[in-house]
């Protein structure tokens, strides 16, 4: 195995289980690795600290393992058993009203780089590491292995995600399909509800899987209210809102493939046309053209406004500006379900935007709860960057 040596004194984080090697702290690689390789990591000493994929960039090893380099079948089949088991455990496997998860949540799983999303049978596998990628059938045979007969099929979505500078082909597609299995689109149960998810067409894997409990919380407060819901998406959030009694539901968002599934979704759940209504159009400005107090419940749920570190300030003056925007218009005594998924942009930086956006408005501002994302997307504690998605709830006056 090709062996990857720290400089002295640059070990620790490994043996506080962090699951990252920068490539400052390497003096030496004994070898001549391939992106994506398996190597050893060994202190100055020459003492093995842990084995992972190597790659290019500021990152250099993901690891897998800080007790074995023996990256085999038997390895895989042990991660994602060990990762299903977390699910057993929190209920989700065997839940009567809910049928898709996450099961793999990269380093929240020990699987740095790797994303597997269930749907009713169906695994959906996205790749953020040329290692992951490299070792796609691998991981396939570990999800037979933990499924078995139930499995249909297992769709690798790596092209959106997966390095491109490595020269990988990167086309999506199935790697494994059961015997008379031919469709890429079903309807999942989330909490009751049911979902038409399109893996192929849609964005991630096909549902955002993270915002499940928030969207149940959003159920609790709708009845009797007039919902705005905006980014999105195919209507997660609409759908547990209308099915909780509210008034009306305008669902907005700038994708029309979106919108076309939010509209099939409301009648999945057979809800009339009178009780919402979708607006193909940009979030944002939508907001602006809103009258005061129009709606008494708004959530506002964007996209990453920051992917990397040089783009947070520009993401939090963005963040400030739309919640100063929904603030603004939600009608008074009125909640506004806010959240932030990008992971350069901390919980405690989120919330000083958000209130710099009530101080800019001038309105009085309660937070009644703090979210976050779910058990699902569990976070590894020797990893905190993994905790991305934060959101608050807040009361207007």
């Amino acid at each position: 195995m090709i062996k990857i040596i720290l400089k002295k004194g640059r070990e620790e984080s490994l043996r506080r289980f962090h699951p990252w090697v920068f490539s400052g702290a390497i003096a030496q690689v004994l070898g001549n690795p391939s992106e994506g390789d398996v190597v050893g990591v060994y202190d100055s000493n020459g003492e093995f600290l842990a084995c992972g994929h190597y790659q290019i960039g500021s990152i250099a090893v993901r690891v897998l393992s800080f007790c074995t380099d023996n990256v085999n079948q038997d390895f895989w089949n042990a991660a994602i058993g060990n990762a299903y088991a977390v699910r057993q455990a929190v209920g989700l496997v065997s839940a009567d009203e809910t049928n898709c998860y996450r099961l793999v949540h990269g380093e929240g799983d020990n699987l740095p780089g790797l994303i597997v999303d269930y749907y009713d049978g169906v695994c959906v596998m996205q790749a953020h590491s040329v290692g992951m990628f490299r070792a796609r059938r691998q991981i396939t045979a570990a999800l037979q292995n933990v499924y078995g007969t139930s499995l249909k099929a297992v769709y690798d979505k790596s092209s959106g995600t997966a390095p491109f500078k490595a020269g990988l082909e990167l086309v999506d597609g199935y790697i494994y399909k059961k015997d008379g299995f031919c469709d890429d689109e079903q309807i999942v149960l989330e909490n009751g509800h049911r979902f038409l998810v399109n893996w192929t067409d849609g964005q991630k894997t096909g549902f955002f899987l993270d915002q499940r409990e928030n969207r149940n919380l959003v159920g609790k407060y709708a009845a009797g209210r007039n919902v705005l819901n905006l980014f999105c998406y195919t209507g997660g959030f609409s759908i547990y809102a209308l099915s909780s009694g509210a008034v009306h539901v305008d669902s907005v968002d700038s994708s029309r493939k979106a919108m076309e599934m939010v509209d099939r979704n409301v009648a999945l759940n057979g809800f009339s046309a009178d009780l919402h209504m979708s607006l193909c159009c940009d979030a944002i400005d939508y907001l602006k053209t809103v009258p005061q107090s129009k709606y008494d419940l708004m959530i506002v749920d964007p996209p990453a406004f920051a992917k990397h570190r040089g783009a947070l300030k520009n993401a939090l003056r963005a963040y400030q500006r739309l919640n100063a925007a929904a603030i603004s218009k939600v009608a008074p005594g009125g909640l506004v379900f806010t959240y932030s998924c990008s992971q350069v942009v901390d919980k405690e930086a989120f919330a000083l935007a958000v209130f710099s956006a009530a101080a800019q408005v001038g309105r009085c501002v309660r937070i009644l709860d703090r979210l976050n994302q779910p058990a699902d997307h569990s976070v590894n504690i020797f990893h905190p960057e993994g905790e991305y998605l934060k959101g608050l709830l807040l009361y207007v006056e």
